[in-house]
């Protein structure tokens, strides 16, 4: 499974336009025959979007070259043998991206001015995504959930276990290992043995999960993810003590997580993060409807991105699987909509998800019928 955080949104995907930016979407299958249809499906998107490109006046070199990075994929067997739940791929002349996430994708081929990223709003938005971070004698796993689905991440930048993080200290007579069976990647582990532990022990303890901290924060910069800890009572207070990350749920797993699989790890944790979820779906659905009628909300898709554009969202439910097609003019704050794209247009809708998370805001990615006001697009107005 790939990583992709609001950085690289920023600073990648949304960083440069042109207008022959390719963005492929489909669900994939992590195992079974079901994976053969994998490359099946991405050699019909390829194929699509070749098509696309052609129709829009592109010479067949001009689209080779977009097209090239993509095509790549086709024959690396070991790519297509690891996969999570669905596949993001984006391409143009210049910028090639590609991404395994734990969201099952509708089948979707967007050519643009710019890449599409709605689809990818679920691991932003207030009610998308969560991690576990499991702490233990012998390793540290951080878990990546969504409501169906979970993937591993890999942490290799930091000591992942007591043994690694305690192997160039003298050992005290409260910290006392014994070699174990080895941990993921390799490492021996270790197990910890004693309950008192020493003002100097404690210091190293907490100065290894500040590493972890520090890494974790950078995965979620500028997002509002919740963190589930799951671990013994000791290790998880300690941890909290650590971490400047605000968005650790109170609650956690208790007990020792290596006896747990990613899947139990995954239930216990969603069960936490779920009732998060709702209430912050719930009180922006109710912010909306008391606000409805004062001028501080619109589900006019126009009047939304113009706003959006200028930093005035607060909050946006908008509509999955849907697009608007259009022009947003900033130099004279206009938007022209269409219903037949043209080359340059981009999905207005996105452009207003997108505006409205680079300058602060909340959104909820939904499903159509879960839009309040029974539109594409619902706002509240920050002023």
């Amino acid at each position: 499974m790939d990583t992709i955080t609001m950085d690289t949104l920023k600073n990648s995907l949304l960083a440069k336009r042109s207008y022959e930016c390719v963005s492929l979407f489909m669900p994939t299958h992590r195992a079974g025959r079901e994976t053969e249809q994998n490359t099946i499906r991405f050699k019909n998107l390829l194929r699509e979007a070749e098509g696309r490109l052609l129709l829009q006046g592109l010479r067949p070199q001009e689209v080779r070259a977009i097209l090239e990075s993509p095509r790549r994929l086709l024959n690396d067997l070991d790519f297509w043998q690891h996969q999570s739940d669905g596949l993001a791929v984006f391409s143009s002349e210049e910028e090639y991206y590609c991404y395994r996430l734990p969201l099952p994708f509708e089948e979707l081929m967007i050519i643009s001015n710019r890449f599409h990223v709605k689809p990818l709003l679920p691991l932003f938005a207030g009610d998308g995504r969560f991690y576990v971070l499991a702490l233990s004698q012998n390793q540290i796993r951080l878990l990546e959930g969504t409501k169906l689905t979970v993937d591993e991440v890999d942490i290799q930048s930091v000591p992942g276990s007591l043994a690694e993080a305690f192997e160039s200290w003298p050992l005290e007579k409260q910290l006392q290992f014994h070699t174990g069976t080895p941990s993921v990647g390799g490492t021996r582990a270790a197990v910890f043995h004693g309950h008192d532990m020493s003002k100097k022990v404690k210091a190293k303890l907490l100065n290894w999960f500040r590493m972890i901290d520090k890494e974790l924060s950078k995965l979620l910069a500028g997002g509002q993810t919740p963190v589930v800890l799951a671990g013994v009572e000791s290790l998880c207070s300690l941890y909290r003590e650590a971490s400047t990350y605000p968005h650790l749920v109170d609650k956690g797993v208790s007990g020792n997580p290596e006896e747990l699989k990613p899947e139990e790890l995954h239930s216990q944790g969603y069960g936490l993060v779920e009732p998060i979820f709702m209430k912050a779906r719930e009180d922006g659905a109710a912010q909306y409807r008391q606000l409805a009628g004062t001028g501080r909300t619109t589900t006019d898709v126009q009047e939304a991105v113009k706003a959006a554009y200028h930093g005035r969202l607060s909050l946006l439910f908008v509509a999955l699987a849907v697009q608007v097609w259009g022009r947003f003019d900033p130099d004279l704050n206009s938007v022209e909509i269409r219903e037949d794209p043209k080359p340059g247009d981009e999905d207005l809708l996105d452009l207003a998800a997108i505006q409205c998370l680079l300058n602060g805001g909340t959104v909820f990615a939904v499903e159509p019928g879960q839009v309040p006001g029974n539109g594409l697009l619902a706002v509240i107005f920050r002023y």
